[in-house]
């Protein structure tokens, strides 16, 4: 299998330690921290959607007009867009990025946000019939020769067409969330990928089961798998771990100025329920697993960690790898100097243990 990670190109130098200071797009961080991604060795860098936030569709673009091999991997919301216009927005844009676009689907778990940008399904499986029929039109604008109609409960489109296409003879990645039977149902007919949250090992080899039992009963081929950390990295385990302690430390006495907190009436989507209930059975899991941050912000988003010395923490990814999972998404605490120092160590000992388990494989074999 391949070997891929993906950072995070966040609006401004933020997090659950360091409460934003200064504008809400910061377009000097923005292409700060896009060239250290390219540099460090990064095959991709995130941009979050959120209905409060700079419009992550327009900031990606600018990021990748400032690098020339990072892939901007752009969050987007079925519902808000019409598919069509949607379809043709990315291909454009994949186009004039020479093919170094992918899309993160994101149903939406919590509604009360939603509406923010005036959803008007607000039942959840219901949200995921819509992002299923979203990606048909999709898919149809991306593929089609010719015109096509679609006549589905939430779309419908009469001699839909569209002349530009992914830039990509495959097309653009597809990356689909979620830990729900809907979310894995629709993984299965569309995703490309698959994105899992940071989980044990146990929990992280059933998904995958599910997902690619999804796939067979779709007719597919089982997609990618992804998994999201928060590493923390030392010289030594007892530094990493006293490190994580201080991060614990810090993102609690700064909840009130990053808004990281719990939600009173705990979350509301299923992957935060799942990272919550991990939390419930311990701080520490498998050999390196923490769920301090998970525990205190309500799992708000990617929260676990992996913690250790560059080395222990490459052999967690080797673990994972051996379960099926060949992207990782990891993003720090400190945005900026986590990325270049992921680069330095961890990146290079992970692709260098896979490439030497790989090697091992085939001459055993």
């Amino acid at each position: 299998m391949s070997l891929e990670f993906i950072g995070y190109i966040g609006n401004s130098n933020s997090s659950e330690i360091i409460p934003r200071n200064g504008p809400v797009l910061d377009v000097d961080h923005v292409e700060t921290v896009a060239k250290a991604h390219e540099n460090a060795g990064f095959d991709r860098a995130l941009l979050a959607f959120h209905s409060d936030l700079p419009d992550c569709l327009q900031v990606a673009q600018h990021a990748a007009y400032v690098t020339e091999r990072l892939n901007v991997f752009i969050a987007q919301r079925p519902g808000f867009t019409a598919p069509t216009v949607f379809a043709r927005q990315f291909a454009t844009l994949d186009h004039l990025t020479k093919g170094r676009v992918s899309l993160n689907v994101i149903t939406g778990g919590d509604h009360a946000e939603l509406v923010h940008d005036g959803n008007a399904v607000a039942d959840k499986d219901e949200r995921y019939v819509r992002t299923s029929e979203f990606l048909d039109v999709v898919r149809a604008e991306w593929t089609s020769e010719t015109p096509f109609d679609y006549d589905g409960k939430y779309y419908q489109v009469k001699g839909g067409f569209s002349q530009i296409k992914p830039y990509q003879p495959n097309g653009i990645p597809v990356f689909i969330a979620g830990a729900s039977d809907p979310a894995i149902e629709v993984a299965g007919k569309h995703a490309d990928v698959f994105a899992l949250w940071g989980e044990t090992y146990d929990e992280v080899r059933k998904v995958i089961a599910r997902v690619r039992a999804a796939a067979v009963k779709n007719g597919r081929p089982s997609p990618r798998f992804s998994l999201s950390f928060r590493p923390i990295i030392a010289e030594t385990e007892e530094k990493a771990w006293a490190k994580a302690d201080a991060i614990l430390a810090k993102a609690r006495a700064l909840q009130d100025k990053t808004g990281f907190k719990r939600a009173e009436n705990g979350p509301p989507n299923e992957g935060s329920k799942r990272l919550l209930a991990l939390a419930s059975k311990g701080a520490r899991l498998d050999k390196r697993l923490w769920t301090g941050i998970a525990n205190l912000t309500g799992a708000r988003g990617n929260s676990t960690s992996l913690v250790g010395t560059p080395e222990q923490v490459a052999e967690a990814f080797l673990d994972y790898h051996e379960l099926g999972v060949d992207i990782f998404l990891i993003r720090g605490f400190d945005p900026l100097i986590d990325a270049i120092e992921y680069g330095r160590e961890l990146i290079p000992l992970t692709r260098k243990l896979v490439a030497e388990r790989q090697r091992a494989k085939v001459a055993a074999e």
